[in-house]
């Protein structure tokens, strides 16, 4: 109850900010020709020009987007956000940009004065950002009396930023919030005097929700990647402006570069983890050159995940107990799940988050068996409490493992990582340890995964459950989700499972021990598609006995796929996220 009391104070406080806001001094100006540093798409920016939204997992023809009713919260917030504004200007003619400049327009005259249901201190931030980004695109043609309401609103927007910045979430949201008010400051004429305020509010936020080690709480590696390339902008913007850079923000940027580099694939994508998805494509790499970080060294172990290369593979670990706090609500139950991708070319991947496909999903998504790792039928290794009221928002992982060991190796010929958790010990007694094992070549990845009962407390514990069973065993799987690209099928009767890559390349799985294997159907949670993408899964059923059971498993290049493969195509969905709006 008083957690949702605060939700509604939090609301209300914006409400009453944003109308005082629209009574403050509008900007004069900018100081400085605005140059756009967000990047859209040519054909997102022509089918929003023809009136398709595709935001929030929902597609909406309209050329009236201040006229629907949004079909989700997550649509309406992409819509006040105004991120679309980036693929329109990328589109660039002249159709489209007087579609942008009249959906601004009636914005303004519907909510500039505060009203609506966009003033939240991260959409207001992220809002301005991208007006006064694209400031020439929203303005070129247009008499000056026409751009005065314009003008007006960014200072309102820079007053109510002033006012609640604060009340912003942790992470991405803050930094939305604080690059928004500062960006204003530094960009328009007559707001300089928020300038001095909006840089200790940012030097402040790199020092709270950056931690000592470049990652942050929700441990999701796009939100780390959008605070990255926020501060990026802000570092620019600031040196164009000769103003000084606060020692807090330069030292942020150093801890999360190689951070980043460390949660990329060697496609260049980011492990999909704690609802994050793969990233745009180019983004980082621009981000780490604005701030001359480009050589930036990966790591091992960087915020919570473990990285293990070799040849031309890269395998990506959950190896740290489940983001807590606030930062639960949007948390995965995937300890001990990984990735992997050859070459350029994903091929063991976790579903990914759902949230743009509505709660049923993003609960799904968030669950054990939708990522690649152990789970015992029935439970994830992270329990779900459903929050009280709708507006509290997602429900917050609690119970999850809280004793996470990891240890990593590197060695001539492998790296190895043997990892535990004890996420199922309070449920059934038992510990889920995995060791992997990387060749140094690239080429092998070996796996053994055991449930154990480890000591006396919980052997008892797993005999009670076993008893309650009728001593029937207790089944577990393990999965191994595939990338809608990769091409599986059932091999010598049923013992192994060859997966055919779009490159060419042949990887094939075996395992030893109890179980059965089978090809299960599965999805590929994407953000910027109108559905789910139907995909495979590797799956070995067993059933744990006694008060150990173990499998020993590799997922291997096949002897004649030779060591490189030319692998020049571009596909469209990675060149081009979300351009698709096929449901397949």
């Amino acid at each position: 109850m008083e957690h949702g009391w605060a939700v509604r104070r939090i609301r209300w406080g914006n409400r009453l900010a944003a109308r005082l806001s629209a009574r403050a001094a509008p900007a004069r100006g900018f100081t400085v020709q605005p140059e756009p540093r967000t990047i859209g798409f040519y054909a997102r920016g022509r089918q929003l020009t023809a009136g398709n939204f595709l935001l929030g997992g929902h597609m909406v023809e309209t050329h009236q987007p201040w006229d629907i009713e949004p079909p989700s919260p997550s649509f309406a917030d992409e819509l006040h956000g105004f991120g679309w504004l980036d693929h329109m200007a990328a589109a660039g003619d002249r159709e489209a940009r007087q579609a942008a400049q009249a959906w601004v327009a009636d914005w303004i005259a519907r909510y500039g004065r505060g009203h609506g249901p966009g003033w939240k201190p991260d959409l207001a931030g992220r809002r301005v950002i991208r007006w006064i980004n694209h400031a020439l695109f929203l303005t070129a043609g247009l008499p000056g009396s026409d751009t005065t309401p314009f003008y007006a609103t960014l200072g309102a927007h820079t007053a109510f930023l002033a006012r609640r910045w604060k009340v912003a979430q942790p992470g991405l949201p803050r930094f939305e919030a604080v690059a928004g008010w500062l960006t204003a400051g530094l960009s328009l004429m007559g707001m300089e005097r928020h300038v001095p305020a909006a840089t200790a509010a940012l030097a402040m936020a790199c020092e709270r929700d950056i931690d000592a080690v470049g990652g942050i709480a929700s441990r999701n590696p796009q939100e780390l990647m959008e605070i990255f390339t926020l501060l990026s902008w802000v570092q620019h913007a600031l040196a164009s402006a000769e103003r000084e850079c606060p020692a807090a923000l330069r030292a942020a940027i150093d801890r999360m570069a190689p951070v980043l580099r460390s949660l990329r694939h060697l496609d260049g994508g980011l492990a999909r983890f704690h609802g994050g998805g793969r990233g745009m494509e180019g983004q980082l790499d621009h981000a780490l050159a604005v701030v001359g970080q480009t050589t930036a060294p990966r790591r091992t172990q960087a915020m919570g995940f473990v990285r293990l290369a070799g040849g031309r593979t890269s395998v990506l670990v959950d190896a740290a107990p489940p983001p807590a706090a606030a930062a639960a609500s949007r948390a995965h139950a995937s300890t001990l799940a990984f990735e992997l991708t050859s070459n350029r070319r994903p091929l063991v991947v976790n579903c990914g988050s759902g949230m743009s496909f509505g709660p049923e999903w993003e609960r799904a998504g968030r669950a054990t068996l939708s990522h690649s790792t152990l789970s015992i039928d029935g439970y994830s290794s992270a329990r779900f409490a459903r929050p009280a009221r709708p507006e509290e928002g997602a429900a917050k992982l609690l119970d999850g493992p809280d004793a996470v060991t990891c240890h990593v190796s590197v060695e001539r010929h492998a790296t190895a990582a043997l990892l535990s958790h004890d996420g199922y010990v309070a449920t059934h007694g038992l510990t889920h340890i995995r060791n992997l094992d990387l060749s140094a070549d690239g080429r092998a990845l070996l796996g053994e995964d055991t449930l154990a009962a480890l000591d006396p407390a919980h052997r008892k514990r797993f005999e009670q459950v076993l008893s309650a069973g009728k001593l029937n065993g207790i089944p577990y799987a393990l999965r191994f989700h595939l990338h809608p690209d990769a091409d599986a099928s059932l091999d010598m009767n049923g013992t192994a499972v060859s997966v055919v890559l779009p490159s060419g390349e042949i990887w094939v799985f075996r395992f030893d021990g109890p179980g059965k294997l089978s090809l299960e159907p599965s999805v590929y949670l994407e953000a910027g598609r109108l559905a789910p993408r139907p995909c495979q899964q590797i799956v070995v059923r067993a059933v744990i006995m006694d008060h150990t059971s173990q499998i020993n498993w590799t997922l291997a290049k096949a002897q004649d796929t030779p060591l490189a493969i030319r692998d020049t195509g571009r596909d469209d969905d990675l060149a081009l996220p979300g351009a698709h709006f096929a449901t397949d």
